[in-house]
């Protein structure tokens, strides 16, 4: 991070873990540059070398490395560490992240059956599906989660609203303190049953994270029942991010029609979270073929938009911890900060005036404006008095800020600079919100298989998985899905034989 120091070695070549795809045992890695990529290379004393893409752009793996950050970690970690990470993953106190996101899968069961879907029922054989009072625990000890409670919860599956009380489950959460409650899905049910959908905002959901592939039926079969859900959505005023699963050769075309339909839906969509295919099941070399990194993504979203996207536009997650750190100085108390590892995800935010949309470092010296709130937050904390220095310093800051954006290029639709003003003087969900409401996210989040899994990128997680676990085991998210044996151990403990299933609720189909 410009401005923060962290352990995160930068440069090529650098040493890490990994993990044998054939055994999945921790072994030696080594990425490295090769043509103008980054590739992750391994070797097992059984299974032999392997080597793979890990970026494909080395200027922007660099570029990424400048904003590094390293967390705090947790208090009160629920597992403890040992010389091998990832083995018995969890929270330890080598792990340098809280969590931000967590997801609680509260069932396996699909109404669909996706080929690289981390879990499906009717693929493994059994049902996984938690009871309300094991949810109700999970969400409980993510809450005790030290310094900092978890935030935001996402309910994911297989298909949540098969569940015949989702909305308790969105309600509980809402009632336990969750400022921000994820429901990631098809959107087939709730495209037909407009009465749930209300219930589920009612009840306290913040967005549908909307499982949303392409924009035409051969790549997507049930773009229109998508469609059908927007509508929906527009009649109860519920917020929709679309997540594209991309994959080289089957909807990589697709990726800059993906943004002009979140661009028309602006209204209703939030924002467009791609995510490049991670393989978690055994592929095969040709399927392979189909990876996309990161970097290959920004450099579509820039040839598929003739530009009015480039892959400059974006930024690395944890660019975002100086907004941490001067609510955390201004509070003092400990905030939630996004203190993932640079190569994990990425994002810009649009503001959209009619098809077009304006990036906002196309009008924002972004760098300099966050070192102007990395120069603040120190401020606040290091003033005597604090208590009648904060708000003089908060106001003289904000007076600042026209330093930092070009009124020129900046979009006539939206006053930024009163809406970032308000995001400082309020540090509140309320006047983010209404900046989410105004900007449309574009943002990509690449989890890692077994081919290129990076125990740095481990380490520094921060989407975790709530367990049912009686440990109260909270595990990283790709060590969960691509970790040693984490989703099918849990899993396994806590289902029931699909077949039994059936039997007990008297169904056909799981």
């Amino acid at each position: 991070m410009r401005g923060y120091a962290s352990k995160l070695k930068k440069g090529l070549p650098k040493e890490t873990k990994s993990l044998c795809p054939e055994c999945r045992r921790i072994i030696d890695a080594l990425i490295f540059e090769k043509d103008g990529k980054v590739l992750i290379s391994k070797e097992c004393p059984e299974h032999g070398k392997f080597e793979h893409v890990y970026w494909e752009d080395v200027n922007l793996y660099l570029k990424a490395e400048e904003y590094a950050y390293d967390g705090r970690g947790v208090e009160n970690p629920n597992t403890k560490a040992t010389r091998e990470c990832p083995s018995n993953c969890g929270l330890c106190e080598n792990h340098m992240s809280s969590t931000v996101l967590a997801n609680i899968d509260v069932t396996n069961r699909c109404n669909l059956s996706c080929e690289f879907c981390f879990a499906n029922a009717n693929v493994r054989g059994y049902v996984y599906e938690p009871t309300l009072e094991q949810i109700r625990e999970m969400l409980r000890y993510l809450r005790e989660e030290r310094p900092v409670p978890t935030p935001a919860v996402q309910f994911s599956g297989g298909e949540p609203t098969v569940r015949d009380d989702i909305v308790e489950i969105v309600k509980m959460a809402k009632e336990m303190g969750f400022k921000q409650i994820q429901l990631a899905t098809n959107g087939i049910i709730l495209a037909k049953n407009k009465e749930l959908l209300k219930e589920l905002r009612e009840a306290g959901l913040s967005t549908i994270y909307l499982h949303f592939d392409g924009v035409s039926e051969d790549v997507d079969p049930h773009i229109e029942a998508k469609k059908r859900l927007l509508d929906n959505c527009r009649e109860v005023n519920q917020g929709i991010v679309l997540v594209p699963t991309i994959i080289r050769g089957f909807n990589d075309h697709q990726i800059g029609d993906i943004i002009r339909f979140a661009i028309k839906n602006v209204d209703v969509i939030r924002g467009v979270n791609f995510q490049p295919v991670a393989f978690t099941g055994a592929a095969s070399a040709k399927e392979l073929e189909g990876r996309i990194t990161i970097s290959g993504l920004y450099e579509e979203i820039e040839r598929q938009t003739n530009g009015m996207i480039k892959k400059e536009d974006f930024y690395p997650v944890p660019c975002v911890v100086p907004i941490s750190k001067l609510v955390e100085a201004y509070a003092e108390s400990p905030q939630v900060e996004f203190t993932s590892h640079p190569h994990c995800g990425g994002a810009t935010y649009l503001f959209v005036e009619g098809d077009n949309a304006i990036p906002i470092n196309r009008f924002v010296d972004v760098d300099r404006f966050f070192e102007f709130i990395v120069r603040t937050a120190q401020s606040i904390k290091n003033a005597p008095m604090k208590k009648i220095a904060k708000p003089v310093i908060l106001l003289k800051a904000l007076s600042e800020l026209p330093k930092y954006i070009d009124e020129e290029k900046a979009p006539k639709s939206v006053n930024l600079g009163e809406m970032i003003k308000r995001v400082l003087r309020d540090m509140d969900y309320r006047s983010l919100g209404e900046f989410h409401y105004k900007a449309l996210f574009v943002g990509t989040m690449h989890f890692q298989d077994i081919y290129n899994y990076d125990v740095e990128r481990v380490r520094r997680c921060v989407i975790h998985y709530a367990t049912p676990d009686e440990k109260r085991r909270i595990v990283p998210f790709c060590s969960y899905n691509s970790g040693p044996t984490y989703r099918e151990e849990i899993e396994r403990k806590f289902s029931v034989p699909l077949e039994e299933w059936r039997n007990m609720r008297g169904e056909q189909k799981g």
